[in-house]
C-alpha cells in the first residue's frame, strides 16, 4: 500500500512539473533536464543517436521512490526510430559502456533486447539469458562497468515495440519494485522523449500548419463545418487537409489520425 500511495503522489506532482516545463512553445527542454536545446538541429537525423540523460522531474522523483543505478530510454514512436533500431537512446549509463556497446553492435546479440522486441513483455536479463546465452564480450563489458541486474520494459502498440525503458540495480529488483516500475515506465518514457518529439515529429511526418490546425480542432470533437467556423479554411479544404494528415500518419480514418497525433505530441 505504501508503494501505491507513493506512486500516486509522485505521478501527480511530476506530471504537473513536466507540464510547466514544456509550456514554452517551440523549445526543447534545456540542459537542466536534457542534453540541450534541440532547436540547433536541422532535422531528426542530425541529432546525436546516444544522448546523455540528465535531470528530469519525473526521473528524480522516481529515484526517491525506488533505488536503481542507471536508466536507459530507447526508441521513438516514429518509423525507423523504434526500439531496436539504435537510432535514439537517452541514458545515464557509463559513457564508455555505451560507446563500446554500440560501436561493437551488441544490441542485436543482446538476449535482453531480443527478448523485449520479440516477446513484447517485461524481462530481467537473468530471464533473457535463460532463453539465449549472452556473448562473453557483453558479460565482460557489463562486469567492467558495473552494469548489473538489468530489467527491460518494452512499450508496444499494434504489435510493434516502439520504445523501451531499461533500469539497472546493484541487486535484483523485488516483485513490488518490478510492478512499480512497470507502471512508471511509460510515463517516464513520455517525459524524456517529449522534447525531441515536440521538435521533430511534425517535420518527420511532413505535416503542414494547416493539417496540424485541423487535427487540433478535430481533436475537440468539431466537424469539418465547425472547424471552418473556427479557422480561415473552407469545409472542402479541411476535409482535404484531414485526409492528407490521415495518410501521412498511417491512420485509416480521422479518429485514428487524431489519436495518433495526440500520442506523438503533435497536438495537445
Amino acid at each position: 500500500m505504501l508503494v501505491l500511495r507513493q506512486l500516486v503522489c509522485y505521478l501527480f506532482a511530476a506530471r504537473i512539473e513536466n507540464q510547466l516545463a514544456f509550456q514554452k512553445k517551440g523549445t526543447a527542454m534545456g540542459s537542466a533536464d536534457r542534453t540541450g536545446d534541440f532547436t540547433g538541429y536541422v532535422d531528426l537525423s542530425s541529432v546525436p543517436t546516444v544522448r546523455r540523460l540528465r535531470q528530469n522531474a519525473l526521473l528524480e522523483r522516481l529515484r526517491k521512490a525506488i533505488s536503481f543505478e542507471y536508466v536507459t530510454i530507447g526508441g521513438l514512436d516514429l518509423e525507423g526510430y523504434e526500439f531496436g533500431c539504435s537510432q535514439s537512446i537517452d541514458t545515464d549509463m557509463p559513457p564508455l559502456y555505451m560507446d563500446t556497446y554500440f560501436a561493437e553492435k551488441m544490441s542485436p546479440q543482446d538476449p535482453l533486447v531480443v527478448a523485449g522486441k520479440t516477446r513484447k513483455t517485461v524481462y530481467t536479463e537473468e530471464e533473457a539469458f535463460d532463453l539465449s546465452s549472452p556473448p562473453l564480450r557483453l558479460l565482460y563489458l557489463s562486469r567492467a562497468h558495473d552494469v548489473r541486474n538489468r530489467i527491460l520494459f518494452p512499450l508496444c502498440r499494434n504489435d510493434v515495440v516502439y520504445g523501451a525503458v531499461c533500469f539497472t540495480n546493484a541487486r535484483p529488483f523485488t516483485t513490488d519494485e518490478r510492478d512499480f516500475l512497470s507502471i512508471m515506465a511509460e510515463p517516464l518514457y513520455g517525459a524524456v522523449t517529449q522534447p525531441i518529439m515536440d521538435r521533430f515529429a511534425a517535420s518527420h511526418f511532413r505535416l503542414t500548419g494547416g493539417e496540424l490546425l485541423c487535427l487540433k480542432l478535430a481533436s475537440r470533437g468539431l466537424t469539418s463545418e465547425e472547424i471552418a467556423d473556427e479557422s480561415c479554411y473552407t469545409a472542402e479544404t479541411i476535409n482535404s487537409y484531414l485526409k492528407s494528415a490521415t495518410r501521412k500518419l498511417g491512420a485509416s480514418n480521422r479518429v485514428q489520425a487524431v489519436a495518433s497525433a495526440i500520442r506523438k505530441n503533435l497536438i495537445d
